[in-house]
């Protein structure tokens, strides 16, 4: 499923301990990886001496984070690259053929805000490939490493191409040992009232009957449990409720829903879903043609 993936590497005390649970994509095909340090030459202070210093800094950096994913079994290789991160990740993922951006992403602290708002944004806003936001799941930190990503999925539909698209990484998913998948599709109550209540379990029955199908299609790719939800409300708060009632271990979402314009992730329901799910998600991106 994902064969290689691109490691966004950061220097922090938090990254070690995240690259530490990242075996879990070894359970979905994972064996190389791509440790990525981007920098942009216009934002280092002038002069060769510091230049040369950050570069050292972040070899000795990526040599440790090398180690640790090295003695979990995967084959590494290590990379600085500059450039904007936007662009410079996204095309180096691409260059060296990686099914998946990984991104170390904690909601804990105004700085974990502020580098989603920038980078975690700028590569998912651009990419052309999955982007994985890895967070601590403390609920799950008993279970092997292979069981703690894919223990209990949440997919989120509204039935548009792009979902579609997702739900076929949720498929392979269930192949892989996938214990639980939660199907879910919001009936948006800004869309519906007032005009619509009226045919609200109309489209309740519409709706239920694709999720089954949906259903189905997995209970025939291994021994999975499968709910299947459709709850009222505001999508980007039922979702989460969901996922805090549940105690779901990966949201799969695509980005691009119905209506998409390019490069308009920022205030969409994934993008809202990304910045405060207490759970690692997987962003799927749509054609981009």
């Amino acid at each position: 499923m994902f064969n290689k993936m691109a490691i966004v590497s950061e220097i922090s005390t938090a990254f070690p301990e995240m690259i530490k649970r990242i075996g879990g994509l070894k359970a979905l095909g994972t064996k190389e990886c791509l440790l990525v340090q981007c920098f942009n030459p216009k934002e280092v202070d002038a002069g060769i001496s510091k230049y040369l210093d950050l570069i050292s800094m972040f070899e000795e950096n990526l040599k440790k984070q090398k180690q640790i994913l090295t003695a979990q079994g995967f084959e590494v290789k290590t990379r600085i690259i500059s450039g904007t991160q936007k662009n410079a990740i996204n095309r180096i993922a691409v260059e060296e053929d990686c099914s998946v951006i990984v991104i170390n992403f904690e909601k804990r602290t105004m700085m974990g805000a502020l580098f989603f708002n920038g980078v975690a944004n700028n590569i998912v806003n651009h990419s052309s490939i999955p982007v994985l936001l890895i967070r601590e799941n403390r609920k799950y930190e008993d279970l092997p490493a292979p069981k703690e990503l894919i223990n209990h999925v949440l997919f989120s539909t509204d039935f548009s191409e792009n979902a579609d698209i997702a739900f076929q990484y949720v498929k392979e998913m269930a192949g892989c040992g996938v214990a639980k998948v939660t199907l879910v599709h919001v009936q948006d109550q800004s869309k519906i009232e007032p005009y619509l209540s009226s045919r609200l379990l109309e489209f309740n029955k519409i709706d239920k009957e694709r999720l089954e199908k949906i259903k189905n299609e997995l209970l025939t790719l291994g021994d999975i449990e499968v709910d299947v939800q459709i709850p009222f409300g505001v999508p980007t708060s039922e979702i989460l409720k969901i996922i805090n009632e549940q105690n779901i271990s990966l949201v799969v979402m695509g980005t691009q829903g119905r209506g998409f314009v390019r490069e308009v992730f920022v205030g969409s329901v994934s993008h809202n879903i990304a910045r405060n799910a207490p759970t690692s998600v997987l962003l799927i991106p749509g054609n981009r043609d």
